[in-house]
């Protein structure tokens, strides 16, 4: 079993769990109650911890979620505090969300996400941009934010090079709920294994990249991402400020009134 590798320090998180095991860093979405939901504490003890890891001789990071869910996106409060922000919150405030994403993608280790629920919206995020998606056959992803009159803009970015153009704007346009294997289909999952099974692959994955060369390790993800980052950040200051925009518009109100209200939105936007 894992353990922490400093309960002091650990005890500084109140969303998460991390925890180390020799050359293995495990961080634990740990909402249940609110099947692990972003919120804007969970942000900052994301950055944290990774900057944590990124310090430590872990060679490997294992992302999961306590309980059913992985991760369903935004939370409920954090949703309904968007609403009253100013603009520049609002830029703000997405701008901590796309430094976020953008660490996990070019992060210098290896990172496996054992998926284990339900992975939407910005969840679903976090775990298709670690290197390796792990799922379990009931795990479910989509980027569900046009049912609330919110924008994708940021995930965008990143899926677009991930699944390409065709299978990212039937996502992100229809705001459909996939399954794993569909996920693996899109690109989105590298494995889909039994429930089980889960630990034990991400284990078993685990082991096998750290008896690979560290360094040639480094070097790969380098490679990886460096060519891309300058587009990529080009891309991500012009999601940020979509992003920021549209929670200003009449639609967001209304599709967050309506999700919160558990009622069909009435859009006033027009095409």
């Amino acid at each position: 079993m894992l353990c922490h590798y400093d309960p002091e320090e650990s005890a500084m998180f109140s969303t998460l769990l991390l925890e180390f095991n020799q050359e293995i860093a495990k961080i634990t979405l740990n909402r249940p109650d609110k099947r692990n939901a972003i919120n804007a504490q969970m942000i900052a003890d994301l950055q944290t911890a990774l900057d944590a890891i990124e310090k430590s001789h872990s060679r490997v990071v294992i992302l999961t979620g306590a309980g059913k869910a992985f991760c369903a996106g935004m939370d409920l409060e954090m949703l309904s505090a968007i609403v009253k922000q100013s603009p520049a919150e609002n830029q703000e405030d997405a701008r901590r969300i796309a430094k976020l994403l953008r660490r996990i993608w070019s992060f210098p280790r290896p990172t496996i996400a054992a998926v284990n629920g339900a992975a939407y919206a910005g969840g679903c995020g976090i775990a298709t941009l670690c290197d390796f998606t792990l799922a379990a056959p009931d795990a479910k992803f989509g980027y569900t934010e046009v049912k609330i009159g919110f924008l994708p803009a940021i995930v965008s970015v990143f899926l677009t090079r991930q699944i390409g153009d065709k299978r990212s704007r039937d996502l992100l346009l229809t705001g459909r709920i996939i399954d794993a294997q569909e996920a693996k289909e899109f690109g989105m999952v590298t494995s889909v294994v039994p429930g089980e099974q889960l630990v034990e692959h991400t284990q078993s994955l685990a082991a096998d990249l750290i008896a690979a060369s560290p360094s040639s390790l480094t070097r790969a993800k380098h490679l990886l991402t460096s060519a891309a980052a300058p587009a990529v950040d080009h891309d991500l200051e012009r999601a940020i400020l979509e992003n920021a925009r549209i929670r200003c518009t009449p639609d967001f109100k209304e599709g967050v009134a309506s999700f919160l209200e558990k009622r069909k939105p009435v859009w006033q936007g027009k095409p």
